[in-house]
C-alpha cells in the first residue's frame, strides 16, 4: 500500500512526465479535485488505467480522507491529482498526507509543475527567499488587512487571484505596499495565451484596469529592503515624540503620523509601545 501525490501539468499536457503517466496506469484508486478534467489529462497524456477514479475537492475532503485512509489501511495505492500542479498546495490533500504519515504508511510524490515556482522565475524579482500566502482574501476588509501584514516582507510574495477580483485585489496592493512596489501578473501559464504583466503596482493596475482579464492568474510582489521596517520604526517613532513635544497627545500624535506617512494607526502605537518598553 501507498499513497502518491502526483503534479499533474498547468495547462500544457507535454510537461507530464513518463512517471505520472506510469503511476496513473498502475494506481488502484485515483483522488481526483476534478473527475473531468483528470480523463482528459489521461487522454492527453495517452494514459490507460483500471483505477477507480474518486472526487476529492474542498467539500468532501473531510470525509473522503477517511475513505481513503480505509483503503490505504486494506493495501491499496492510492494517487491524487489536483487540477492542476502539485496537491495540498492550495488545493486538497494535506490532511490526506498528514493522517497517512501518522499512521506510519508508505507516501511517495512525484514532482512537477509548480505555478508559485515558475511564476517566480518569470517575475524576474529575486528568487533566493520567497513567501507562497495561497490565495488572496475574497472580501475587502480581509484581503486590505492581508496586505497590511505583508507591508514589510522582505521575502519575495507569491499569491494566487481570481481574475474577476484582480483589479481590486492590484488596487489594494498597491495602496497598502506602495505603487512603485515591483511586481508581475502571471496569466495562463503553459497555456497558448500564456503572458506576464511586469511593472511597478500602478501599472499593474493600470492593466488590470484596461483589459479583459481571464484564465488562471499568479501574481508576485517584490520584497522590501532588509531593514526596512526598523527604519520605519524609527522614523514613526521619532514624529510620534516630535509632536508630542510640540503639545499634542500621544493619541493625537499617533493619529497625525499614520495620517502622514500613510500607515495604519495601530502600526505605529504598536512601534512607540516597543520603543516605550526598549528604554
Amino acid at each position: 500500500m501507498a499513497l502518491t501525490l502526483a503534479a499533474t501539468p498547468l495547462g500544457n499536457p507535454l510537461d507530464a512526465s513518463p512517471r505520472l503517466k506510469a503511476t496513473i496506469e498502475n494506481a488502484e484508486i485515483i483522488a481526483a479535485e476534478d473527475s473531468r478534467r483528470f480523463h482528459r489529462l489521461a487522454s492527453d497524456i495517452s494514459a490507460t488505467f483500471t483505477a477507480k477514479i474518486l472526487s476529492f475537492f474542498e467539500g468532501n475532503e473531510t470525509d473522503r480522507t477517511q475513505e481513503l485512509l480505509i483503503a490505504l489501511r486494506e493495501g491499496k495505492n492510492v494517487v491524487v491529482v489536483s487540477d492542476a500542479g502539485m496537491p495540498t498546495i492550495s488545493d486538497p490533500g494535506f490532511r490526506l498526507m498528514r493522517d497517512a504519515i501518522a499512521e506510519n504508511i508508505e507516501v511517495h510524490v512525484i514532482p512537477g509543475p509548480s505555478a508559485p515556482t515558475m511564476a517566480i522565475a518569470l517575475s524576474g524579482l529575486p528568487t533566493d527567499r520567497f513567501t507562497f500566502e495561497g490565495f488572496a482574501p475574497r472580501t475587502s476588509g480581509a484581503r486590505i488587512a492581508f496586505y497590511e501584514s505583508l507591508r514589510f516582507e522582505e521575502r519575495t510574495i507569491v499569491l494566487f487571484e481570481a481574475p474577476h477580483r484582480l483589479l481590486e485585489s492590484l488596487s489594494d496592493a498597491a495602496s497598502i505596499l506602495g505603487g512603485t512596489r515591483r511586481g508581475a501578473i502571471c496569466r495562463e501559464m503553459t497555456k497558448t495565451y500564456e503572458e506576464t504583466i511586469r511593472g511597478t503596482l500602478d501599472e499593474l493596475v493600470a492593466w488590470a484596469d484596461s483589459h479583459e482579464v481571464l484564465g488562471e492568474i499568479t501574481l508576485v510582489f517584490g520584497g522590501v529592503e532588509v531593514g526596512t521596517q526598523a527604519l520605519t520604526n524609527n522614523e514613526m517613532v521619532a514624529k510620534v515624540r516630535e509632536y508630542e513635544a510640540a503639545g499634542m497627545d500621544r493619541k493625537e500624535a499617533i493619529s497625525t503620523v499614520a495620517k502622514e506617512l500613510d500607515l495604519p494607526k495601530k502600526l505605529v502605537y504598536a512601534a512607540v509601545v516597543e520603543a516605550n518598553k526598549a528604554n
